[in-house]
Formats: structure tokens, sequence, C-alpha cells
């Protein structure tokens, strides 16, 4: 069954399968302890720190493992962020940021304001929000990038570190990391990179001053990630600390899975170049054969400066978790930033801020050696699966004021993604060039979707409204 989710989580490589096995037997006693078993596990220790720190491009000194990428990622922006409190409370990070940076940047702008949710209507490129202390979101184009101006422009005096991922885990878009850590060192502001998602393609080659990675992301265990911080970088280990990991994160080292995590780090990255070309020409394959084979479809994210292993692309008119699960069942494991698979019902972050269509939302992220047969085999499988849901989601539409008039209202009150959509879809045609038609939602996705349908079918949205119930969303027929 082919998986195709490596960007949530990459199955285990063989590499690290033996080297865990064999670390088992080595590694289990305590680093700290002179004793002979303390030594070979402490040897084990710094061999993975030295391995790990050459994939990343720092000093072993500089390099800690942490129990996950999240741990990394909250210790590092903490850290820095009281190294710095002296200067100020301000963090900046760009609006597509991980959901563990996200929240680590919120906890801490709570202290010192309110976060800005800087992202411009839309996904444009607009200039970002300063909030009193807190944190200012940087938006993004529908790309998903940043712009570096943009990001120099939301740095501030009293800014005590600033965010950006080197590449977006949902869409794979790379973000331009060198530009922006160039405006961050002239501003004097360290910035900490979310390597998470390249780490195993190769090194972040740009001026960083934290760096944060997962382990299961390259094929490593569960359970490991790393933080990297640079000398001279201000820092202040927050929480009770011990002596492990230069007292920068607390508690016994899993060494076994440390090993197995630079083992495989190390065995990817060897392979990673020819992989890269490999699974780019799948992936360039993919997006330009989805559009052919399935109508009504946007892929989104940046068709080059992207991550070579994944595609996100969305399908109006499907609700994206029947659609997982269809293709699940026709064999193909994938991944969706629809808010209709999610607790929520609110579309993914991410495409939120892109101002893309997240209904009957997919990402596809191919592993290392995916053949091109299971990719020929999901392009064959997916025109029928899209075909089916659809047929299955047909609704009626409520219409509260019908005919050739030059305007209809459209009850989707109670409805989710993606009905209030199709039925907009299916009304369209019933007012004349010029008239409106208004759909009545309370769904969230609807402010994403329904401006998104707008684009790709030539209509023009008016905008929305407060409604008594719900809000009133106003599309003009422009042909």
């Amino acid at each position: 069954m082919p998986y195709f989710d490596v960007a949530s989580s990459a199955p285990l490589h063989p590499v690290a399968r033996q080297a865990l096995l064999a670390s088992l037997d080595e590694g289990w006693a305590d680093p700290a302890r002179l004793y002979r078993e303390g030594r070979r596990a402490r040897l084990l220790l710094d061999a993975a720190r030295e391995a790990a720190a050459e994939a990343v491009g720092c000093r072993p000194d500089e390099l800690v493992f942490t129990p996950s990428g999240t741990r990394a990622v909250h210790l590092g922006i903490s850290g820095a962020a009281a190294g710095r409190r002296r200067v100020g409370r301000h963090l900046v990070v760009s609006a597509v940021e991980h959901s563990s940076v996200l929240h680590a940047a919120a906890a801490l702008g709570a202290d010192g304001g309110a976060a800005d949710g800087g992202a411009a209507e839309g996904g444009a490129v607009g200039p970002a929000r300063a909030a009193q202390g807190g944190v200012t979101e940087v938006p993004v184009d529908r790309a998903g990038a940043v712009s570096p101006a943009a990001y120099a422009s939301a740095l501030r005096e009293d800014t005590a570190l600033a965010c950006l991922q080197s590449a977006n885990h949902e869409v794979g878009t790379e973000q331009p990391v060198a530009l922006v850590a160039e405006a961050c060192r002239a501003a004097g502001v360290p910035l900490l990179v979310d390597a998470a998602q390249s780490l195993g393609w190769g090194p972040v080659e740009a001026d960083w001053s934290l760096l944060t990675a997962s382990a299961h992301k390259w094929g490593g265990p569960a359970g490991v990630g790393l933080l990297a911080v640079r000398k001279g970088v201000r820092f202040a280990p927050q929480g009770p600390v011990d002596e492990r990991e230069s007292g920068r994160t607390a508690g016994f080292e899993n060494i076994p899975a440390i090993v197995a995590a630079a083992a495989s780090l190390r065995a990817v990255r060897a392979e990673a170049a020819d992989e890269a070309v490999r699974l780019r020409a799948l992936v360039d394959h993919i997006r330009a054969r989805i559009p052919e084979l399935v109508p009504d479809v946007e892929v989104v994210g940046d068709p080059v400066r992207r991550l070579p292993h994944l595609v996100t692309f969305s399908c109006l008119y499907v609700d994206g978790e029947t659609l997982l699960h269809e293709l699940d069942r026709a064999g193909f494991s994938v991944s969706s930033g629809s808010s209709c698979t999610s607790s929520t019902l609110t579309p993914s972050h991410v495409l939120r801020a892109m101002g893309v269509l997240s209904e009957g939302n997919v990402r596809v992220s191919l592993p290392l050696g995916t053949p091109d047969e299971e990719v020929e085999r999901f392009l064959e499988v997916l025109p029928g699966v899209v075909s089916a849901v659809r047929e299955r989601l047909g609704a009626p539409v409520s219409v509260t004021a019908g005919g050739q008039g030059a305007s209809l209202v459209v009850d989707a009150l109670g409805k989710r993604c993606p009905i209030p959509v199709i039925e907009l879809a299916r009304v369209i045609g019933d007012v004349p060039v010029g008239g409106t038609v208004t759909v009545l939602s309370d769904d969230e996705a609807a402010r994403l979707d329904i401006p998104a349908w707008c684009e790709m079918r030539g209509q023009e949205y008016v905008g929305e409204e407060r409604a008594e119930r719900g809000v009133a969303y106003v599309v003009r027929r422009l042909a």
C-alpha cells in the first residue's frame, strides 16, 4: 500500500533500524558516569552529536538533542526570547509557520501584548501590522512565501526573536531564508529556522542563529528532536534544568534513538541529491497531470521554489474527509488541510493565509524510493475517486428568491464544506450576467472557499457582511 505522507512522518530508514538495534546493547548506561558502560554510552552520544552537527552545519557543542521537534521549537523560542528580554518581548513569525512555532510565540506574546493576525486579505503580501509587544505575523503570497521586504519591515527595536521555516509543511514552498537572515542580522535580531521538513534534503544555507528539526521527518525514530544555538546568541533556558545537554533540556538521553536519528540523517543525505532529482520529476508530473485529469482543481504552493517530494492540491465540491477515506480504501495514504478533516471545522491556517481553496485538499509527499508505477496508479485512481465523492455530495439548493431575476439568495446555513460552494455553483447560471448570488453560510471554511471558487471560475467576489445568522457572501456573475 503506497504511503504518500512522509511530510507527517517518514517510515523508519533501514539504517536507523540497524543503528537502533545495535545501540540498544551498547547505549543503555548513563553517559554521565565514569565507569566502562557509561564511557561507552558517552562515546555513542558524542559520535551522534558530531554526525548531526555536521549535517546541520554547526559545531557539536552548539547542538543538543530534545525529546521531540516540538520541544526543540518551544525550548528555542522561550530560551532565545528570555535571553533578550532586556531588548523587548516582540516576536516576528510568518503566517504559515508550523503550529508549534505559533503556539510558542503566542504563549510568549501574551505576556507582551495581544498577538497580531497580520495576514493580508486573500493572502496577498502587505505590510505586517505591529502588535504592542506580542507577535507580528508576516503575510504570505498565494504561493505561501513571505516577502523579505515585508519581513524586514516587521522587525522593531524591541524585537527579541524572529522565526521562519525553511520550507512549508503543508504545501512545500521554500522560504527566502537567506534574505530574511540578512535583514535580521542587519537589525540585530536572532533568527530561528524550523528546518523539520528540509533538513533531510540538505543544510539551511543561511546565517541563522537557532535551528530546530525532528528525526521522524527524515526516517529516524520518533521522540528525537534537535536544537542548534550558535555561539554568541543570548540564550537563557526556561524551566527546571539539569546537567544534561548543556543544561538546555532536562532528562536522561535516549541514546539508542539519538544514534539511530543521526545515522539515518547521514544516510538520507547520501541519497538526497539523486532522489531529489527523481522525485521532483515525479511531482512535476503530478502537478501537470492532475488539472488535466480532474476538473475544478487548484494546485497550490510554489511550482519551482519547493521541496522536491511534496505537492498539494484542492478539489472543488469535495468533502476532504470522504476523499481521504476513499483514497485510503483505494490503497493510498495521503494527508489534508481541509476543514472537514479537522475537529475544529476551520481550514488550515496555512491555506487560509495563502488565500487558496481549502475544500477537498490533498497533500501528497513521496518517500525516498517511490516507484514511478505507484505515482501512475495514483493518477489513474484519483479521477474516479473525486468523481464518485462529488456525485454523492450533490445536495438540493434551497433558494429563497428564485427564477431568472437579477439576484438569488442561497440558504446554506447549517451545511458544511463543500456544500455551500456546490450550491453556489448550481445556481450561478440562474442569474443574468451582472446579477448576484448571495450565499448564507455559518461554515467557517466558506470565508475562504467562496472567494477561491470565484477566482477559479472567473466570477466576481463582491464581499461579505454579517447576517441575522451566519455570514452573507455576495458573488456577481461575470460570464
